[in-house]
C-alpha cells in the first residue's frame, strides 16, 4: 500500500485530506511542520509527499531543498497563491509536480497516481508509442509510420530527459540547466525553439500538442 506524507500546518486541512487519502486506500502520515516533516522521512521514508509551501520557520522549499540531498521521493507541493513564481521556485527545488489551493480531490488523486507510477531516478523505458511516434531510446531511433524521423544531439538530449520523467511538470530553469548547463537558466529561447522541433517531429498535429505540454510560466509536462 502506497504510503503518504502530509505537511501541512492547518490541523483541520491536514486531518481532512489524511481522511481523504486513506479512503482511497492510501497509507497516511502527517507533519504539522517542515522539520518534523524531515524527521519523519528519515526515520520512514514515505513513497510520496503531499507538501505545502507555506509552512512556519522552515517553508516548502526549505523542505525541498534539505529532503533532496537525500531522497529522489515524488513531491506534490500544495500552494495557496496563483502567482506562479511560488510554483517554479518549487520546481527548481525538486517537486514533482504542484496543486493550488482550493483543488479537486480528483485532481490531487489523479496527480498522485502519475507520481506513484513513476519510481526515482526512473530509467528510460525500452519503447515508447506515442500517438503519431514511435521512439526507441536506446537505439536512438524514431519512426514516423514507416519513414524514420532524424532527432539533432539537442533533441535527443532534451527528449531523453523527457522520458525519463513522465507526467512531471518540468521547470524551465530545469530543463535548460539540464541541458544546456549551467549559465543558459534564463535561456527560454533557446527551450521554446526546440520544444518547437520536438512536437513538429514527434506531435500529431504540432499545433495541438498532446504529448509535450505547456503551462504558461511553469514549464513543460510530457504526457505519454
Amino acid at each position: 500500500m502506497t504510503r503518504v506524507l502530509v505537511v501541512d500546518d492547518e490541523p483541520d486541512f491536514r486531518r481532512a485530506l489524511a481522511l481523504t487519502l486513506r479512503s482511497h486506500g492510501y497509507t497516511v502520515v502527517t507533519a504539522a511542520d517542515g522539520e518534523e516533516a524531515l524527521r519523519m522521512a528519515a526515520e520512514a521514508p514515505p513513497d510520496l509527499v503531499v507538501l505545502d509551501l507555506g509552512l512556519p520557520v522552515l517553508d516548502g522549499v526549505g523542505v525541498l531543498t534539505r529532503l533532496r540531498a537525500w531522497s529522489a521521493v515524488p513531491v506534490l507541493v500544495l500552494s495557496g497563491r496563483s502567482d506562479s513564481a511560488d510554483k517554479v521556485d518549487a520546481l527548481d527545488a525538486g517537486a514533482d509536480d504542484y496543486v493550488t489551493k482550493p483543488f479537486g480531490i480528483d485532481e490531487l488523486l489523479a496527480r498522485l497516481r502519475v507520481m506513484a507510477r513513476r519510481a526515482p531516478a526512473e530509467e528510460e523505458p525500452a519503447v515508447v508509442e506515442l500517438q503519431a511516434a514511435r521512439i526507441e531510446p536506446a537505439a536512438r531511433r524514431v519512426t514516423l509510420g514507416a519513414e524514420e524521423v532524424r532527432l539533432t544531439p539537442t533533441e535527443w538530449h532534451l527528449l531523453d530527459v523527457f522520458l525519463r520523467n513522465p507526467g512531471r511538470l518540468l521547470s524551465q530553469r530545469e530543463l535548460l540547466a539540464e541541458v544546456w548547463g549551467p549559465g543558459y537558466e534564463s535561456a527560454q529561447g533557446n527551450l521554446r525553439l526546440y520544444m518547437a522541433q520536438l512536437r513538429r517531429k514527434l506531435e500529431a498535429d504540432p499545433s495541438r500538442p498532446v504529448h509535450f505540454v505547456n503551462e504558461p510560466g511553469l514549464g513543460y509536462r510530457f504526457q505519454p
